[in-house]
């Protein structure tokens, strides 16, 4: 029984790997190698999530990032 249910799970787990790494390829270019890990996470998210990255307005997301506290603080 547990063979017959790890089987099962193979095919979407592989299939969701290979659809992040083809979208890695895409995202993750010559002149983006040296992209910080939260920045590639990002892009990659609004790359994979693309039909909901849609719905966003550009006017909501700059009246976002106005609202937003942007100090830095150097430790």
């Amino acid at each position: 029984m547990m063979l017959i249910r790890l089987i099962l799970t193979l095919p979407v787990s592989t299939a969701t790997t290979e659809h992040a790494f083809s979208a890695m390829k895409v995202v993750k270019t010559r002149l983006r190698n040296k992209m910080e890990d939260m920045f590639l996470r990002d892009c990659l998210l609004i790359y994979i999530e693309k039909e909901i990255a849609v719905g966003f307005s550009t006017d909501a997301i700059i009246d976002e990032f106005n609202t937003t506290d942007r100090r830095v603080d150097f430790e």
